[in-house]
């Protein structure tokens, strides 16, 4: 769709160009200008000629932006199927996705998987019902979702489950991020007027773990050592 508007922004120019050059050859050479206005069938020609122009860079022109309308619409549509709509991060399908780029394949000697549960959801929504719950998955993935930014991919796996994929996930880069969330959870829960947030994780890297081969395997270690 990228090149598709590249295409349609070289048409509109080319054309704009053309005509702005025929335009100054007309009123630039004199002779050409009093011939044209002295020659009624040439002027009609003419005249003829550049009402073609115009409507065709109407057409041009609203064809542009009926496809900008399109691109636009395309790329809510594509951000609302792969978002969750509770939170903005990554839903389930997009989670999904990420998986299916590394089933059957080898994976990246760097790879890695931490899986997030909120620990604490079944007495939020006892205590202060489910809206309150709601409340505190929302802030836990928008705490998760900057934390994880530029470093690797993150998304709600379903319910109060969570998942982070590193595809160049090194000891360093991982404990710094989960330093960085850890601290970014303890300034929310100082918050007098917030919800407190309580969460597990578990983490698993490929080079490191002889049952890590697959990606499914990978994550389905993470999830073990939550419990842990």
């Amino acid at each position: 769709m990228r090149n598709q508007t590249w295409y349609k922004s070289i048409q509109l120019a080319i054309y704009l160009i053309i005509t702005a050059i025929g335009l100054f050859m007309v009123f630039s050479d004199q002779d050409l200008f009093h011939a044209v206005s002295n020659d009624s069938n040439m002027m009609t020609l003419c005249v003829m000629l550049w009402a073609v122009l115009l409507l065709s860079f109407l057409f041009i022109f609203f064809d542009f932006k009926y496809f900008l309308s399109y691109k636009k619409d395309y790329t809510e549509m594509n951000y609302s199927v792969r978002s969750d709509p509770a939170t903005g991060i990554s839903n389930r399908f997009s989670c999904d996705m990420m998986i299916e780029q590394y089933l059957d394949m080898p994976l990246p000697k760097d790879m890695a998987c931490i899986t997030f549960i909120i620990t604490n959801m079944q007495d939020i929504n006892r205590v202060y019902g489910h809206r309150a719950g709601n409340t505190v998955i929302r802030d836990f993935s928008m705490i998760l979702r900057m934390t994880a930014q530029g470093v690797c991919f993150v998304g709600r796996n379903g319910g109060n489950n969570f998942l982070a994929i590193f595809e160049q996930g090194t000891q360093e880069s991982i404990s710094s991020m989960l330093s960085i969330l850890e601290k970014k959870i303890e300034a929310h829960n100082n918050v007098d007027t917030a919800l407190p947030i309580q969460y597990s994780y578990g983490v698993a890297f490929h080079e490191a773990e002889a049952d890590a081969a697959t990606i499914t395997d990978l994550i389905a270690l993470s999830n073990k050592r939550i419990a842990k």
